[in-house]
């Protein structure tokens, strides 16, 4: 019994409310905390990369302070992990769940070959509120329409959050490690990398600082001022849920400690949390979301493929002439996340007014923010592509001209973010020209350009290739 555990931490990067290590760490035996720079890791797109690995650095200190460390590792898990077991004696790993088809894949073929090797392999909850399986319709099945699942899991009962361990039993000796900054996990970002590092909040301190100043003072108006995106609103945790410096319960519960002091929208704010269990509900159950349009019939929509179309082009460099839409991809680019009403712009305006695929949108998002999710992203490109999971028709079809009289009258989110034809430009619409590629060759001395495609006529357009493809379906 004196035998050493692994505790594999993937995105679950904090002590506090960790049923995994709180698992390893009950019996008192050796407990060996390991992050494995996988294929999974090195597949990342290079901001998510870059975040995650600011993160393990976050971590790797916190153990540091404990008494404990962070074994850092690179290459195939089930070698990291055979290697380390050798190494060490080690006789248990455990590891927190993951949902999206790539994550599980790898954790079903490791858990199969650490138990034919006689290893105790355990996975824990923990990166959602409430696992996939546990929540069903009135006639059994999954959740395809979000309004109902909410109405079914908001008075469900979540359990308590745990306390970080007293203590991280340590091994005697330490199996070897390699060192984070050899890993370069910001290679990708280049020189964006030192302006998206100013506006990250990393690691578990922070991230309950962010949420208790959220809740002292802003959850109270968070639904009047959530779709202001040059207002400061929302929680900002999606970043620290992404990478599981918080846990979905932390935020739960203090969701409705808001809501029984008598602050009715912190219910939006839990309703958003629910969203997020939404998105991980349908990749487990349906994990061609990430890959393919969740809904067949879409497979025929003609939508442009070629990312290098100019517009496409103009689009992902926040050059379409919408004020909008470009003030949006430029927050992306400077500070790794973007308002939520701005990403229903975008995405609206990218795969409905320019015609383009939402897979163009997905895979340039899962390059550029810090806080990409494999589900939330997928989920949220096809909702407003319309082949997704949504109870209203297609057409949903935002206007980026009057959505931004709507919420950003006095127009503080577009000089927030767009520099050319203002005389002095903001410090952050400056720093967008710092943070893209120089082969983009964009300066703000340059004109703003005009509409590739206005509102009305890529609308039109849209609704004309929708009844064609009505028909053809016919």
């Amino acid at each position: 019994m004196t035998s050493p555990i692994i505790m594999w931490f993937r995105r679950d990067l904090r002590l506090g409310d960790h049923p995994a290590l709180t698992a390893a760490c009950e019996n008192g035996r050796p407990v060996i905390p390991v992050f494995i720079f996988d294929e999974l890791v090195d597949g990342l797109g290079a901001a998510p990369k870059f975040r995650f690995g600011l993160s393990v650095g976050d971590l790797a200190r916190e153990l540091s302070s404990r008494g404990s460390r962070l074994v850092l590792r690179k290459g195939r898990a089930i070698d990291v992990l055979t290697d380390l077991i050798r190494e060490t004696g080690a006789t248990e790993v455990h590891w927190s769940r993951a949902y999206d088809p790539d994550a599980k894949d790898r954790d079903t073929t490791i858990k199969a070959a650490l138990k034919e090797a006689g290893i105790s392999a355990v996975s824990h909850p923990g990166h959602v509120l409430f696992e996939p399986w546990t929540v069903e319709t009135k006639t059994g099945g999954f959740y395809r329409v979000f309004t109902p699942m909410w109405k079914s899991v908001r008075n469900t009962e979540v359990s308590a959050c745990l306390p970080e361990p007293d203590l991280i039993p340590a091994p005697n000796a330490w199996p070897d490690s390699d060192d984070l900054t050899l890993l370069n996990m910001s290679k990708d970002m280049r020189r964006g990398a030192e302006i998206v590092h100013q506006h990250c909040v990393v690691g578990q301190t922070a991230a309950a600082d962010r949420l208790s100043e959220f809740i002292e003072t802003r959850i109270a108006r968070y639904s009047d001022d959530r779709d202001f995106p040059g207002v400061k609103a929302t929680s900002g945790l999606s970043e620290n849920l992404t990478y599981g410096e918080i846990s979905p319960r932390q935020c739960w519960h203090a969701g409705w400690e808001a809501f029984r002091q008598g602050h009715d929208q912190a219910e939006v704010f839990l309703k958003e949390l629910v969203w997020r269990e939404f998105a991980y509900h349908l990749v487990f159950h349906t994990p061609h979301i990430v890959s393919r349009n969740w809904r067949e019939e879409w497979d025929r929509f003609p939508w442009n493929t070629d990312e290098a179309h100019p517009h496409v082009v103009a689009w992902k460099q926040g050059r379409t002439g919408i004020p909008f839409v470009d003030a949006a991809m430029r927050e992306m680019y400077v500070t790794g996340v973007m308002h939520n009403r701005s990403r229903m712009i975008v995405a609206s305006y990218l795969t409905k007014n320019l015609m383009s695929h939402w897979k163009i949108g997905e895979r340039w998002f899962a390059d550029c923010l810090i806080d990409w999710d494999p589900a939330s992203n997928a989920m949220g490109w096809q909702w407003a592509a319309g082949s997704g999971p949504d109870a209203a028709p297609y057409f949903r079809v935002f206007n980026p001209v009057t959505q931004l009289d709507k919420f950003d009258r006095d127009g503080v989110y577009q000089k927030s973010w767009i520099a050319e034809g203002y005389g002095q430009p903001s410090d952050t619409a400056l720093s967008y020209f710092d943070a893209v590629p120089k082969h983009w060759r964009l300066s703000p001395a340059n004109t703003y350009p005009s509409p590739l495609v206005t509102p009305e006529a890529g609308r039109a357009r849209a609704l004309e290739a929708y009844a064609t493809r009505e028909k053809v379906k016919a």
